[in-house]
């Protein structure tokens, strides 16, 4: 099982994740060209992809979904929320009814020899998700755009072997920056992003001794840095009550304009 983040940041997102046998990706919000780029890094094309997993409807999830779906007939599997509102986007261009595949939170889907698991997370869309993909007793989670966490996150996240986890913005960069002060209350919001703070207290509630690989996502262009993400994370892990020390695990931020390097199970 192979996880490979071909993109991830505000401006735009598109992860591979996939065995032998099935490629998916979640999400594409970059160009059509810088995708199969991605894929071809990783010794595939268009023509390889199983399914399009969409997470929620916004742009830099979903700006190169109509080019990808309709070049090479891809299915594209999202809520029936998510579906509806891409749907109503000019910009996507005009999908094949047939292509759209409903998935439906906490209802497992089987794609070949991966199986699916979709999970609610709170952000202001119609319906978002995030994914779980197991692969025999190998499980990996992809889990952006959330404005807050809950047991339920907790308890979904539990054994994973490998996860990206958002880590969006730094409080103090976003709430002095230059945003309008409607969109920082928007992001740190229930409904938002996921704040490095926040990250490093989920990964403090989920964290086990065989989990392999922590991804950093989705970070803002705007109110984080890199190094600011990876270090705040790392001392939540460490401070946090909880047994480990950040040391304990690899930890490593998924870049916004370049594939990270692809993590194999």
């Amino acid at each position: 099982m192979r996880l490979c983040s071909i993109a991830s940041g505000s401006s735009g997102n598109c992860i591979y994740v996939g065995s032998e046998a099935t490629h998916l990706l979640i999400d594409v919000g970059i160009s059509g060209k810088r995708t199969e780029s991605g894929l071809n890094d990783l010794g595939l094309t268009g023509r390889d992809v199983d399914g399009i997993l969409v997470t929620h409807e916004h742009a830099d999830h979903i700006n190169g979904l109509g080019v990808m779906a309709r070049k090479y007939d891809i299915p594209i599997y999202a809520t029936r929320g998510t579906i509806e509102a891409v749907k109503r986007i000019p910009s996507v261009g005009r999908i094949d009814e047939a292509l759209f595949q409903e998935v439906r939170e906490d209802e497992k889907l089987i794609i070949k020899d991966l199986t699916i698991h979709p999970m609610k997370v709170s952000h202001d869309a119609a319906q978002p998700v995030a994914y779980r993909i197991a692969y025999g007793k190998k499980r990996i989670a992809v889990c952006t755009d959330l404005g807050h966490f809950t047991d339920y996150t907790v308890d979904c996240l539990q054994g994973m072997d490998a996860l990206l986890l958002e880590a969006n913005h730094d409080v103090n960069m976003l709430q002095v920056g230059p945003y309008p002060y409607p969109l920082k209350q928007r992001i740190l919001g229930d409904k938002g992003h996921l704040s490095n703070e926040n990250s490093g207290r989920l990964l403090s509630r989920i964290l086990h001794d065989k989990l392999q690989a922590i991804f950093l996502g989705h970070l803002s262009k705007e109110n984080n840095l890199p190094e600011l993400a990876y270090e705040s994370v790392r001392m939540e892990i460490t401070l946090g009550d909880n047994p480990y020390n950040a040391n304990d695990f690899p930890i490593q931020v998924a870049r916004r304009s370049e594939p990270s390097p692809v993590l194999t199970l």
